[in-house]
């Protein structure tokens, strides 16, 4: 029998990029003298050494495997930015986290659901479903605890010491549902020297983003570090419809949305009594407010992929003009005792949030679009969080020193309970139309226990070996609390009011590392993982019985080579990889067009990625990223219903179609994943014109470019984009040794249109933001 299935959205469009600025500065800086001639004569070593000290790079210690460690010497392959690259990045108000998509080779980020529902993809692994309950198999990991649901994942990342992309499985020492890998960010911790920070910008819209922190000894045995971040946007999207709203939402209105407000503030307190044991207390919070994804209605037209509709305006007949908001609290404990060779850690914390999310979700006014001189299209809906609580507990037990055999036990303990409410256009109508029962509650709980330990032998000087072991139990269970009845009470669905799941699974991972010479580092890696059982409850609103997903498991295989050259001048880290991903998860819709759980046979892949860091002339940093993949789904027997509207289908289809009653479905056997651009290539760079002993102007760039990026399962003329850009410039003067800079900025510059999301049916059409341009100012003190 046919598993009938359906894609959901996302998207992005086609340009050309003007990567041509970072070829001519590199250019024109290799024409530049390496050093100035000295006032007195100098031996040619001397110069040699000289030059080698201004251009060498720095170490980069990493925690993927839960200690310090140099880059080069980790058998994973792991994406860094530095936190002053990131904050660049967002140096117009830019999510933080949706920032760092393009950035690092193999990683991608998209929402169409806000600021407070991002979306992660690593080596094409990722979930494109927009369900508040919705697993992803990209874990989220800050200061060391593990945030798992949708909205905590958005949590922002500000006053950050550096961030770590770990690529392929990482379930032995990380655990459950990081099949496509982490994303690691850590903040800069307290010390017993006083020292701060600030990043501060203003620009296009009243963009305002203030990113600082600062801290110091109270004294000998405390010390404390206060960030925070504040990031504004003004209203600028217009709403032009000026009709009837059943709902009540007033039309027209200048500046109407797009705007946002996002405050956050963290404190932390360290307690070191003695050399062997420390103790971090960790506290933040978050208040949030502004507008949920815009959707423009017939922006994509059948056909083309091509996308030129205004940003700055809509036409929205419902939905009060796509309100958003979020509260976040959490705080987290971590004590470590060294007991002389073996060190206890314990990590316990704690989050909760709570907030909705309200749009427009046809993106346009009905009436604007009738059929048979009906208005036709009337479309939104909210979800809405009224309380989450995450608790999680991790023990472990960890040799140190440097010794040829290292190793790591521990235990895992996780528990999730949240309560949220659906609710449909019904509910939200005022008149006779009103259906106050329009609406659902669930109740959901996940908890997981799991144990774990790693071994790493060094087998000889050149030679070291590492295998990790991970058990772990995941449990789920959905509860229909309150079901979607008539306005007159009448009960009318028949699915499952209470639906459990659980499964207990092996992540497992071998490793070999083999030092060439002190330059040249190559490994290999074979790593297992998984992502545990999935409940979708969220069709209930719309009557229809809840849909699950078993577990999904991949086995991932890599290898690589890990380079310093040219006296440490260039830094030069390739990984190939393939992975094969048995009983993948997938979201699409059914033949009644409710969203959907479904498991396919498998998706295999293949491809390379490689970071580059080089330091050619003195003042002069470049860095670049590039990954290629190949992804496909396999599995003959599953169909995903296409677009289509009043039974009509609205886009260009290339599959093979069956039809299902009135609805069509495509074949989508041998597509790739959905959101796993072909290729991604990006590069920054940074040019410092010095004019004084400590001063000097200076010009720094970035752009990414990513390649054919299919946004739904089935193959689509519309629905995919090839070419997507941006990039962003700054121009600047810094003084003081580095410790401040005045600078102007852009970011998108060319102001492009890329596509960032779709609705189908309504070939609707989600854009990036504009251009945005300012000033800015960094200050580090001391």
């Amino acid at each position: 029998m046919r598993r009938l299935a359906a894609a959901r959205r996302t998207s992005f469009p086609r340009r050309r990029a003007l990567a041509l600025h970072c070829a001519g500065l590199l250019l024109a800086s290799i024409a530049a003298p390496a050093f100035a001639a000295d006032a007195e004569p100098q031996s040619a070593a001397a110069a040699r050494e000289a030059n080698a000290t201004a251009t060498s790079l720095d170490a980069v210690t990493v925690t993927a495997e839960r200690r310090e460690e140099n880059l080069q010497q980790v058998p994973v392959s792991v994406g860094v930015v530095q936190g002053a690259q990131m904050r660049e990045y967002t140096t117009g108000g830019d999510d933080t986290l949706l920032a760092l998509s393009g950035k690092v080779p193999s990683f991608y980020a998209e929402t169409t659901t806000g600021r407070i529902f991002p979306r992660f993809y690593i080596r094409g692994l990722g979930n494109i479903d927009f369900y508040l309950g919705a697993s992803q198999p990209v874990s989220i990991i800050q200061d060391d605890v593990v945030l798992e649901h949708v909205v905590l994942k958005s949590n922002p990342v500000y006053d950050v010491d550096q961030v770590e992309v770990l690529r392929g499985p990482q379930g032995s020492l990380f655990g459950r549902n990081t099949t496509a890998g982490i994303v690691k960010f850590d903040s800069i911790k307290p010390s017993q020297d006083y020292s701060g920070r600030l990043s501060a910008s203003y620009g296009t819209y009243g963009s305002i983003n203030l990113d600082g922190g600062f801290g110091g000894p109270i004294n000998d045995v405390a010390s404390f570090r206060i960030s925070a971040l504040y990031q504004h946007r003004d209203d600028y999207v217009d709403n032009d419809f000026n009709g009837t709203s059943a709902d009540g939402t007033v039309t027209p209105k200048k500046d109407a949305m797009g705007g946002f407000d996002d405050r956050n503030v963290r404190a932390q307190l360290l307690l070191q009594p003695s050399e062997q044991f420390s103790l971090l207390f960790s506290g933040h919070a978050r208040d949030y407010d502004g507008t949920s994804t815009l959707f423009l209605r017939n922006a994509l037209a059948k056909g083309s992929n091509d996308v030129d509709v205004a940003r700055d305006r809509v036409r929205y007949d419902e939905a009060d003009n796509n309100p958003q908001a979020y509260k976040t609290y959490g705080g987290s404990i971590k004590a470590a005792y060294d007991f002389g060779g073996v060190e206890l850690t314990s990590i316990t914390a704690y989050e909760t949030t709570s907030g909705y999310s309200r749009g427009d979700t046809d993106g346009g006014a009905a009436a604007d679009y009738p059929v048979n001189g009906v208005p036709n299209g009337y479309g939104q809906s909210m979800g809405q969080i009224r309380d989450l609580d995450q608790w999680t507990q991790e023990l472990r037990l960890a040799s140190t020193g440097e010794r040829d055999v290292q190793w790591q036990v521990g235990a895992f303990w996780f528990d999730g309970r949240d309560t949220t409410d659906f609710y449909q256009r019904a509910w939200f109508l005022q008149g006779a139309a009103r259906n106050p029962n329009n609406w659902v509650r669930l109740r959901n709980t996940n908890t997981s226990w799991a144990g774990f330990g790693q071994v790493s032998w060094k087998a000889t000087d050149a030679l070291t070996l590492t295998a990790g072991v991970r058990e772990t139990e995941d449990k789920k269970r959905t509860r229909l609390l309150k079901t979607a009845d008539t306005a007159a009470g009448a009960v009318t669905y028949r699915g499952r009011y209470d639906v459990e799941m659980s499964d207990t699974k092996p992540s497992w991972d071998l490793s070999a590392m083999y030092e060439i010479n002190p330059q040249l580092n190559v490994y290999a890696r074979v790593a297992s993982g998984f992502r545990g059982p999935t409940i979708q409850g969220r069709s209930a609103v719309f009557n229809s019985d809840f849909t699950t997903a078993d577990s999904e498991t991949i086995l991932s295989w890599e290898a690589g080579i890990k380079s310093s050259l040219f006296d440490n001048r260039l830094r030069l880290n390739v990984t190939g990889f393939t992975y094969t991903v048995d009983d993948i998860q997938l979201n699409g819709n059914d033949s009644n067009g409710n969203g959907v759980l479904f498991n396919a046979d498998k998706a295999k892949a293949y491809g390379l990625e490689a970071d580059l860091d080089w330091r050619p002339i003195p003042n002069l940093a470049i860095s670049a990223g590039a990954s290629w993949l190949h992804s496909e789904i396999q599995d003959d027997r599953v169909y995903a219903q296409v677009c289509a509207l009043n039974g009509v289908v609205v886009c260009t289809v290339n599959d093979p179609t069956i039809k299902v009653g009135t609805n069509t479905f495509a074949q989508i056997d041998g597509n790739p994943l959905p959101n796993a651009p072909k290729y991604n290539l990006n590069v920054a760079a940074r040019y410092d014109i010095p004019v004084n002993d400590g001063g000097a102007f200076f010009v720094s760039t970035d752009w990414n470019k990513q390649g054919y990026t299919s946004f739904v399962l089935y193959d689509s003329v519309e629905f995919n984009a090839d070419g997507n850009f941006e990039g962003g410039l700054k121009l600047g003067y810094t003084g003081g040794y580095g410790a401040w800079e005045v600078a102007l900025f852009a970011r998108n510059i060319t102001d492009e249109k890329n596509l960032k999301g779709v609705i189908e049916n309504y070939m609707a059409a989600v854009y990036n933001d504009p251009r945005t341009v300012g000033v800015s100012f960094n200050l580090n003190w001391p």
